[in-house]
Parts: C-alpha cells; sequence; structure tokens
C-alpha cells in the first residue's frame, strides 16, 4: 500500500475519465498541486480526502487503496447515482426492482 501506487493509481483513474488535474482538483477541494503530490507519492493524504476522491473517480476508497478489481463496484456507482436521487425517485426504482424481482422468481 506504497504511497506511490495508490498515487499511480488515482492518475490512471483521472486519465481514464479524462479529467484535467485542475478540473479534478477542483471536483474534489484541492489545490492541483497538492493533488499532483498525492498522483506521484509525495504526499499522503486523509480519510476525507481519499472519500471525496473515490466519489469524483467513481470508484471505492478501497480501490484507490489496494487496487481492487474496478469491476466490483458496481454496487458503489449504483449508491452514488441514488444519492443524487429525490425519495419519491428512489421509491418508484424500489418498485420496478420489486417488480422484476417478481418475475424473475427471485426474493
Amino acid at each position: 500500500m506504497s504511497d506511490r501506487f495508490i498515487g499511480e493509481r488515482i492518475r490512471e483513474l483521472r486519465e481514464i475519465q479524462c479529467y484535467t488535474r485542475e478540473a479534478l482538483a477542483e471536483k474534489v477541494d484541492i489545490s492541483s498541486k497538492f493533488l499532483y503530490e498525492i498522483e506521484t507519492g509525495k504526499k499522503g493524504f486523509s480519510a476525507d480526502v481519499l472519500c471525496r476522491l473515490s466519489k469524483a473517480l467513481s470508484v471505492s476508497c478501497d480501490y484507490i487503496m489496494m487496487g481492487e478489481d474496478i469491476s466490483s463496484q458496481g454496487s458503489e456507482q449504483i449508491s452514488c447515482l441514488l444519492e443524487t436521487l429525490g425519495h419519491q425517485q428512489v421509491s418508484r426504482i424500489q418498485n420496478v426492482l420489486l417488480l422484476l424481482s417478481d418475475m424473475c422468481g427471485s426474493f
């Protein structure tokens, strides 16, 4: 769990998602210099910054820290999306999921 490897993962995710360093830093509410220092492994960061980075990059904190398989992060992406919706929208989605579950014979 070296700072250098963690920084490399963050940089790779940033580049894959076509963020400039400045744009991601602004989204996470840190300076672009600090993000550069994180990406190069020169500085560590707090749990709060980790959480903001993971949300901005749509991955789990575990992936950033440990390099878990990114394909296993679908549920976290869904959770992030649901957080942006209103109560009524979430309720409708729950109803649709229950209907689909009934149609598939599970639950």
